[in-house]
């Protein structure tokens, strides 16, 4: 069910609130550019900044505007294990498909804890559990024996892995089985990421470029490396230049080079300098998105 290109989806804002029609728009943008699944609230969302209600909202949104045609794993994720839980309650309440649930940040729980946090948001609801494993910015890494352990569960189904790590793949596969999805959660390595036995990833440059993505995992799930290899090479300058400042910054500025959305972040994110303007606009013409 969890294969192929998914956005991480940005949470468009104007004048500093929510702007609904074009998070609506966008999701019938997604759809149609053939994206095999939305991820809404995830830290791309700018889930750190929302409001409790704002992320509810964007999630209820974004299931309703998707209407079951694609799934919709919505982000749930808290260094609260309460809060966690209330938010995958909340998403299972309104029809999303699956919770995404990162590491917890900045308290460094042990692997005891890692299991105990997930195991607690597991037992909450009924929906299928993505673990978030994200060590660079949460500064804890669940260790591929704990990942097995929580595997164990039967509702924890896979794992975002943004580890960078492509052993990792084959590590987890070993701990968790084969059947374990794993999906890739960085855009540079996700061609790697597959060949190494991942199904999909959830992706920050899908955002911009959906259809490019969704061919390139299509391609990969058919053994096509070669063609998969293309679209990496036109996308690769793209992945570094938006993430040279933090990724939502950069992608919500390409976005709005296509008259997406607007470029808007909250603090303590800025818009893009006029340096990473230019990487950015350099690596959209390499990729075929502009002129």
């Amino acid at each position: 069910m969890f294969t192929g290109s998914m956005p991480a989806l940005v949470t468009p804002f104007r004048n500093g609130e929510l702007d609904l029609e074009t998070l609506k728009k966008l999701v019938e943008w997604h759809i149609g550019e053939g994206s095999d699944g939305l991820v809404p609230v995830g830290t791309t969302g700018e889930s750190p900044t929302l409001t409790h209600r704002e992320h509810e909202i964007v999630v209820e949104e974004v299931v309703k505007a998707a209407a079951g045609r694609v799934p919709v794993i919505a982000g749930a994720g808290s260094n609260n294990t309460t809060e966690s839980i209330r938010l995958a309650r909340h998403a299972e309440s309104v029809g999303a498909d699956a919770v995404l649930v990162v590491t917890p940040y900045y308290n460094k729980p042990t692997q005891r804890g890692l299991i105990a946090h997930f195991t607690a948001v597991h037992d909450c609801c009924d929906l299928p559990v993505i673990i978030y494993n994200i060590p660079g910015r949460s500064v804890v890494d669940m260790t591929p024996a704990t990942m097995g352990e929580l595997a164990k569960l039967p509702r924890i189904v896979g794992v975002k892995d943004a580890t960078g790590d492509l052993a990792r793949v084959c590590d987890q596969r070993m701990t968790c089985g084969p059947d374990f999805i794993q999906l890739s959660g960085e855009d540079a390595t996700a061609h790697g990421f597959n060949a190494q036995g991942g199904t999909g990833c959830i992706s920050v440059t899908a955002n911009v470029a959906p259809a490019m993505l969704a061919k390139m995992q299509a391609a990969c799930a058919a053994g096509d490396y070669r063609a998969a290899l293309d679209i990496q090479d036109r996308l690769m300058p793209l992945h570094k230049a938006i993430f040279t400042e933090p990724g939502l910054v950069g992608v919500k500025y390409a976005m709005s080079k296509l008259d997406l959305c607007s470029d808007e972040v909250r603090l303590p994110l800025t818009a893009l300098s006029d340096e990473t303007k230019v990487m950015v606009d350099d690596a959209m013409r390499h990729a075929g998105l502009t002129n």
